[in-house]
């Protein structure tokens, strides 16, 4: 059953007119809420207006594209960049281009935003997949391969591990999507690029959903300046319409506040982690805004109060997937009622 509300979330919403707890979705930085980006996004529509009226390839461009692009490359410590208007775009821009290099090597969690067709995902662990990968890119000299995966897979709070990448021994493309790495990972946010080999055969192409850590609408493709301009030259990227102005602007004017909400985020996550230590049924190893939920409680904590995420996931009609998600915007006083609701439900579902 689905719950409907008249405005967004931050740390609390509602819903028919009860006031809940709001422990879903994303933002993990907190930024749609917050004061100082919101009136940054004001500034930005005073300055530019809601939509930059031409295309990206059009005689007249607007530097401010640029600005952005640049940044993002720096961000992501990769040569070039290119914003796009949603991640899910940017995904697809960057998979119709590396499919154009070589035969597609899905991991068997890849994300639905970089599959192209109809994919089949392999039905193997990690490490299966891996070791199957290493050995057919090094057995098969005259074929080209591409890797595709996600930074960090959010059904299971996980980080991927890509040091394997350092056993390939030719040239291979490696994209990966990392929407929920982006902004996250890293002392400064640069995402799953610092716990990737730096290895001369690996190209890395990077995608990224710019909603889920900075929360404006947008996506960034990334990697060696010669993919980006190909890119660049796509109908994905000439025919589609360029990320709201005005949200670029907030972007390039928060880059203190992102580190700002960065160290709150990652304090409200130790906190949490430390009041749930003895629980089992909470997954989070790699100390990520996401907690997932081994244990069907969803019904109870919502009459309690409290919303969780829980839906089918990738499709609709998918198995539900329960996670508990921090961010910046959470405080003790929400964190500790989650912690005793959480003790109480658990207690309650062993004695049933």
């Amino acid at each position: 059953m689905h719950l409907h509300t008249n405005s967004t979330p931050d740390k609390i919403t509602h819903v028919s007119g009860k006031e809940y707890l709001f422990f879903s979705g994303f933002s993990y930085l907190g930024l749609h809420a917050h004061p100082q980006y919101k009136e940054a996004l004001r500034n930005g529509i005073d300055l530019y207006g809601t939509v930059f009226v031409s295309s990206r390839i059009a005689n007249l461009r607007l530097d401010l594209y640029e600005e952005l692009d640049d940044t993002l490359a720096e961000m992501l410590r990769q040569p070039a960049a290119a914003s796009f208007s949603s991640g899910y775009l940017a995904s697809q821009a960057a998979i119709q281009y590396a499919a154009t290099k070589g035969e597609l090597c899905y991991s068997p969690t890849t994300h639905p935003s970089l599959r192209l067709g109809k994919v089949i995902l392999p039905n193997l662990s990690w490490e299966e997949w891996t070791t199957q990968t290493i050995e057919k890119i090094n057995a098969w000299p005259d074929n080209t391969f591409v890797i595709v995966a996600d930074g960090v897979n959010p059904l299971t709070s996980t980080i991927n591990d890509f040091s394997w990448l350092s056993e390939i021994n030719k040239e291979v493309m490696v994209v990966i999507d990392d929407s929920h790495g982006f902004g996250v990972l890293g002392t400064d946010g640069g995402g799953i690029i610092h716990s990737l080999p730096s290895h001369p055969p690996l190209r890395y192409l990077l995608s990224a959903s710019l909603a889920k850590a900075f929360s404006i609408q947008g996506g960034v493709v990334s990697g060696r300046l010669e993919d980006v301009i190909a890119i660049k030259k796509m109908p994905a990227f000439t025919a589609g319409t360029s990320l709201m102005p005005a949200s670029a602007w907030a972007f390039l004017q928060s880059r203190t506040l992102f580190r700002h909400q960065r160290k709150i985020m990652h304090q409200r996550i130790a906190e949490f982690s430390a009041l749930t230590a003895g629980m089992a049924q909470l997954h989070n190893p790699s100390l990520l805004p996401i907690f997932v939920l081994n244990a069907g409680i969803e019904k109870v904590l919502e009459n309690k109060g409290i919303i969780i995420s829980s839906f089918g996931y990738p499709n609709p009609d998918s198995p539900p997937v329960n996670r508990i998600v921090i961010t910046a915007l959470h405080q003790t006083p929400q964190l500790q009622t989650l912690h005793l609701q959480l003790q109480r439900a658990f207690s309650s579902k062993q004695t049933d």
